[in-house]
């Protein structure tokens, strides 16, 4: 994206995606597009208002090495940790993206403007330990504006009422089911409870809701495949746009409620969804699928580059298309359910799979990070022994 300003100086579809009451947010991070420049290019020309991270983007970055070196010889020096060294870098890009970010910030209230970081993904299912790694990130990263990202495990979710208790704005990733994301949106609104409870500025604190979407096809169009009937065939492409539509209608209803009007009136910000894997999987789809068909007010969807561009370029915007889709939603995913694939079944593979991929992410980055520390004190000990 290097560039983007001369690469999309203006875009017709992203600015009507804006206007239609979407956030973009870049699904990307790493040194050298902060220092080159080109994250501040998106955000002043790309209309990006966001940026999530998580281990598998953070391993792709500092796994390249580029623009980390000075860093790593410095943490080689100090003789840290592994696990001390990731956190330190990763904590410190995403504190220079926050920067970057912080005129959006400023300009929109603490809506957007906001940069995420996930917690240790070995840590999934530890409700203590998550509590704790979230409260060191904050405190580590030291900005306003960023999100401390939390999955939405059974474990997790205690976690998230806790940690937005605590007054630290929450990113909930990994959410697949719609009965997951109910329990999701209960343990914010729990935690807007306790943190009113404890005197913290509900103004203050702003949550979104990562519901995943094109896993969600890859997993039931494989299982329509192997149905293998002309009915079967029809329903491909059509699960993960009816799961997320669904799961913006519980959004509709938990925040009219009563519960959550109560705590409006105190200041309080509803917890945006957030459209996160929104990469095709299946190249026989359109690239901007899950862009073009998930447009609602109050929403934010996080793209990566590929995607950014491809809405940029040729993204076919029509104003509001999920509310009117309720019903074909629910018929879609009966029918589904109909030709015997579990939907339980399958979002509960998805939540399993999105935690062990992260999980190796992260073992993959410190088994590089500890080669690299490793060689760096194997070169800086012969310098010292050669004086």
């Amino acid at each position: 994206m290097k560039n983007m300003s001369n690469a999309v100086p203006t875009s017709p579809a992203l600015q009507a995606l804006s206007d239609a009451g979407v956030s973009i947010w870049l699904d990307d991070l790493s040194r050298k597009r902060i220092e080159s420049g080109d994250l501040a290019e998106a955000v002043a020309h790309g209309h990006v208002v966001g940026v999530t991270t998580n281990p598998s983007i953070f391993q792709a970055a500092i796994g390249s090495g580029e623009g980390y070196e000075d860093q790593l010889a410095d943490l080689a020096v100090r003789g840290v940790t592994v696990d001390e060294a990731v956190r330190m870098m990763t904590t410190a890009d995403v504190r220079a993206a926050a920067d970057v970010l912080r005129p959006v910030y400023d300009a929109t209230g603490g809506r957007d403007g906001r940069v995420s970081i996930e917690v240790d993904p070995r840590l999934a299912h530890e409700t203590e330990a998550t509590i704790a790694e979230a409260k060191q990130l904050a405190w580590l990263v030291d900005r306003p504006n960023v999100m401390i990202k939390i999955p939405a495990t059974t474990a997790g979710l205690p976690a998230i009422t806790e940690v937005i208790g605590l007054g630290i704005s929450v990113n909930v990733t990994l959410i697949f089911s719609l009965e997951r994301y109910r329990a999701v949106m209960d343990a914010y609104l729990k935690g807007l409870e306790l943190a009113h409870e404890r005197g913290h500025d509900l103004s203050a604190i702003h949550s979104v809701a990562s519901f995943f979407v094109s896993r969600v096809d890859s997993e039931i169009d494989k299982r329509l495949d192997r149905v293998g009937t002309d009915a079967a065939k029809e329903l491909k492409g059509r699960a993960a746009l009816a799961n997320a539509r669904l799961a913006y209608e519980a959004y509709e209803e938990v925040f009219a409620s009563a519960r959550a009007g109560v705590l409006a009136a105190a200041g309080a910000h509803k917890q945006r969804p957030l459209w996160a894997s929104t990469g095709v999987k299946d190249p026989a789809y359109k690239d901007t699928l899950y862009v073009d068909e998930l447009v609602a007010p109050d929403t934010v969807n996080t793209m990566p580059e590929a995607t950014l561009k491809a809405a940029a370029d040729h993204g076919r915007i029509t104003g509001d298309t999920v509310t009117g889709g309720y019903e074909q939603a629910r018929a879609d995913l009966k029918a589904v359910d109909a030709l015997g694939i579990s939907y339980d079944e399958v979002v509960q593979l998805l939540e399993d799979e999105g935690v062990a991929k992260f999980d190796a992410a992260w073992n993959d980055l410190l088994g590089t990070v500890a080669t690299r520390l490793q060689g760096l004190q194997a070169l800086q000990g012969k310098g010292v022994e050669s004086k």
